[in-house]
């Protein structure tokens, strides 16, 4: 289910940029960001919460989350793949809740805060919210689960208490922005991308594939892909600064996928 939504979701994104590619089953290119987010990357990520929680309820949330993308390629109204989506972003929270209640750590807090945010943006589709209204909660998903997760590996570096409270803070204005952004969208949109381009320069001075980058085979691959990846996030973030609340257009898509591509 999970690669089927990737597939679908990648073809919609080609022919959103011009290319002439086929779209499986009965789904849209207005589809590509929820086949992207609410299907693939929550497929996988709440299977990963699932196995490390090892309950078998735990597995409803990848269920649901890629029966969403199956909901969209078949042809349903968007409003079930809405409220699958939603289900299993509700059970991934749940879940995530569980593993902070067996470890309680700001890397675990962290994980059930992407968790949350996934649940917000969901919502907000389910409700018949502008995707662009949806996207920084999305956003915040993905950033969250990646942060928490090399949180957990810098401790092997001992980060000290005022680089975690400077961590916290962050969160706070990451999530303050998407709380704003109901009432002010460009000044939410903004404080959003204060708090994405201050956890880009967090992550890259903290992280531990600031040591690994210096070995050597796969370990510098994937430091080096980490540390490019926060380039690209600190760059999404001063975008979404820059350009503020544009729900539309190439600055639209230039800060989304800074992020997503990068």
């Amino acid at each position: 289910l999970g690669i089927l939504a990737l597939g679908a979701g990648t073809l919609a994104g080609l022919i959103r940029i011009g290319v002439s590619a086929p779209l499986p089953g009965a789904a849209s290119v207005l589809d590509h960001g929820p086949l992207m987010i609410g299907a693939f990357f929550s497929t996988v990520i709440s299977l990963e919460r699932a196995v490390a929680l090892g309950a078998r309820w735990a597995y409803l949330a990848p269920l649901c989350a890629g029966l969403s993308g199956l909901a969209l390629t078949g042809g349903l109204p968007g409003a079930v793949a809405a409220v699958l989506a939603s289900a299993g972003s509700l059970l991934l929270l749940l879940g995530s809740i569980q593993v902070y209640r067996r470890q309680r750590a700001l890397h675990t807090l962290t994980l059930a805060l992407g968790a949350a945010a996934l649940c917000g943006g969901n919502a907000l589709w389910l409700a018949g919210a502008g995707i662009s209204t949806a996207v920084p909660s999305w956003i915040s998903f993905l950033v969250l689960t990646i942060a928490g997760e090399r949180l957990e590996l810098a401790r092997l570096q001992q980060v000290t208490g005022a680089a975690q409270a400077t961590f916290l803070l962050l969160l706070g204005i990451l999530l303050t922005g998407l709380l704003l952004l109901g009432g002010s969208f460009g000044g939410g949109v903004r404080l959003f991308g204060l708090g994405l381009a201050g956890l880009a320069l967090w992550l890259g001075r903290h992280d531990i594939a600031r040591r690994t980058v210096k070995q050597a085979g796969l370990t510098r691959f994937i430091a080096i892909c980490l540390l490019t990846g926060y380039v690209w996030l600190g760059i999404s973030g001063l975008s979404a600064i820059w350009f503020g609340g544009v729900p539309v257009g190439p600055q639209y898509d230039a800060t989304l996928h800074a992020f997503f591509l990068g």
